[in-house]
């Protein structure tokens, strides 16, 4: 918003002239007036000065009154720049001058930000951006276990001016996550350990003012065999639960009409069929009334062993599908809502010429790699994602990075299941992203 001009009222003085009653004896002499000059008072000057500026106010103020509001700025959507045929120029300069409307959102559903306290970068894009999210989830805490004991580890990282910027910015909830380290065996074969956790994590919310947590559990107990043990797995979901349940039963300190919410995070299964050890239809069905959302993670598709796509479209559309059952199994699809599909802000850059070499990068290395080695994009159908090969010290790279048409295509995915968004994470996007939600 322009500064508003302040203006001074000008304080002016009536000239204070003695004006005689009587004609001077210039007045008589003088041969070019024919007629006596009238008095004038100082009251009239001062009335006429009046209005004069009256008159000056208003017709200022009535040129302000008429003159059109700029334009509201036009979005990625209106400037023609989502697509596949872009250059390396374009995403530099358009980039660079992105052009944030707050008051415009292009998707309905809900949105989950991550960010994580290694890179500040992620701090400032959620309190910027914060009218564009529903959920932030920051990467704060591990739940973990010495002996009988269990502790929450990470408050150090928990930065509460963020909790408190994010509140006065707008509706968006805190949820950090928990990753639950504690060894498995200790916290499911033994119950009172499952009161202990749920208490442990209630007090963090209450003392903390959070408005629930992210859960992050799924993939550790499948590394422990956890998942293959019919009734381990069972006692697993058991125990999400009876957590879910004693947070819907606490409201946010914040906002009394709320309760405390979990979401939990899954991986996304990496075949066409449903692994013993995947979070499969009949899992979400046995979840549904205790937890609040399901982070899916639909990215991390390709690695330095198989050099790739991040997370080809084809695939995120099979993950959906298997999650909920295919067609309509047991009514699931109604569910498609609690499902935040994920969606990487990340790249990677690829050494094909060497096997397992290469790794992730964030939006400032990838703008970097354009500015240095301009190269020609590629859109990928199959995958619908772009790329560009480039070649340093004799060894050719293939960078895969998100773009704002591979983007759009996966919010066009979400929306047709009436899905949400889950974005890993915020501080590695280029800024004309958010532009898009």
């Amino acid at each position: 918003m322009a500064p508003k001009r302040r203006h001074r009222r000008a304080e002016m003085e009536p000239n204070r002239r003695q004006v005689s009653d009587e004609p001077s004896k210039a007045n008589q002499t003088d041969e070019f007036d024919g007629h006596r000059r009238l008095p004038i008072s100082s009251s009239t000057i001062f009335v006429a000065v009046l209005f004069l500026l009256a008159s000056s106010f208003a017709v200022y103020w009535g040129s302000r009154s008429t003159r059109k509001a700029p334009p509201p700025p036009l979005s990625v959507y209106e400037r023609g720049i989502v697509k596949a045929d872009v250059f390396y120029k374009e995403i530099l300069i358009e980039n660079a001058r992105f052009m944030f409307n707050s008051t415009v959102h292009h998707f309905p559903n809900p949105v989950l930000a991550y960010i994580t306290p290694w890179n500040s970068r992620g701090y400032e894009v959620a309190k910027e951006f914060t009218s564009k999210f529903t959920h932030i989830s920051p990467v704060w805490y591990e739940l973990k276990s010495q002996g009988k004991t269990l502790f929450l580890d990470g408050r150090d990282n928990a930065d509460m001016r963020l909790v408190s910027d994010l509140s006065k910015n707008g509706n968006v909830l805190v949820l950090p996550r928990v990753v639950l380290e504690a060894f498995p065996a200790d916290l499911l074969l033994k119950r009172k350990q499952w009161s202990k956790a749920c208490d442990i994590i209630l007090k963090e919310c209450r003392e903390m003012e959070y408005d629930g947590i992210v859960l992050e559990s799924w993939s550790r107990w499948a590394r422990y065999g956890v998942l293959h043990d019919p009734e381990m797995r069972k006692m697993a979901l058991e125990f999400i639960k009876r957590l879910g349940q004693a947070m819907h039963s606490v409201n946010s300190v914040k906002n009394a009409s709320h309760h405390l919410e979990l979401i939990y995070v899954i991986p996304a299964p990496h075949s066409q069929n449903l692994a013993e050890y995947d979070f499969g239809p009949q899992d979400l069905q046995e979840l549904s009334d205790s937890i609040d959302g399901l982070s899916l993670m639909t990215y991390d598709f390709s690695g330095p062993q198989n050099p790739g796509p991040n997370a080809p479209l084809s695939w995120i559309h099979s993950s959906m599908q298997l999650l909920l059952g295919g067609n309509n199994e047991g009514g699931l699809l109604s569910h498609a809502h609690m499902i935040f599909l994920g969606i990487n802000l990340y790249g990677n850059d690829f050494v094909l010429s060497e096997a397992d070499s290469g790794g992730a990068i964030i939006g400032r290395d990838y703008l970097s790699l354009l500015e240095k080695h301009r190269p020609v994009l590629r859109w990928d159908e199959k995958s619908a994602e772009h790329f560009f090969i480039y070649s340093q010290d004799n060894l050719q790279h293939a960078v895969f990075y998100p773009s704002l048409k591979s983007i759009s295509m996966r919010l066009d995915e979400a929306r047709a299941w009436g899905a949400g968004l889950s974005l890993w994470e915020i501080g590695q996007g280029l800024d004309y992203f958010y532009e898009l939600l």
